[in-house]
């Protein structure tokens, strides 16, 4: 199964991904900051992917994504935010990251996720 750190400090927000994801087979675990979800990275847990906000308090979504990768290279990233500004950031700053524009329908994000691990599914066959 495919596991997703979610770090999202909007409390709704968080709610919503984790049902959606949840919902389509997706294991998750979320957090309100950045700082919390690096210790999940750190500790080793061992996630497919960090999906994260960009604009939080204490670490921002584009340091936890560059300090993850120390740690987790092989963790794809993907960012949410509502900021146009700060997606062309994320995307000079990890350019292999998928940046996702709010608003967006749930069903996209699952979307853009399942389009992710397209190549893994093949291999779990």
């Amino acid at each position: 199964m495919i596991r997703i750190l979610l770090a999202e400090d909007d409390d709704a927000m968080r709610v919503y991904l984790v049902r959606a994801l949840e919902k389509s087979g997706y294991s998750v675990v979320a957090c309100d900051r950045g700082t919390i979800a690096l210790e999940h990275v750190v500790s080793g847990e061992g996630f497919d992917l960090l999906l994260t906000d960009i604009v939080m308090p204490e670490m921002d979504g584009i340091e936890l994504a560059q300090k993850a990768a120390i740690v987790a290279p092989d963790m794809r990233v993907m960012f949410i935010t509502g900021f146009s500004a700060v997606t062309l950031r994320a995307g000079q700053a990890l350019p292999k990251a998928k940046v996702l524009s709010k608003p967006f329908h749930l069903r996209d994000l699952v979307l853009e996720v399942d389009r992710m691990f397209d190549d893994r599914a093949v291999y779990e066959l």
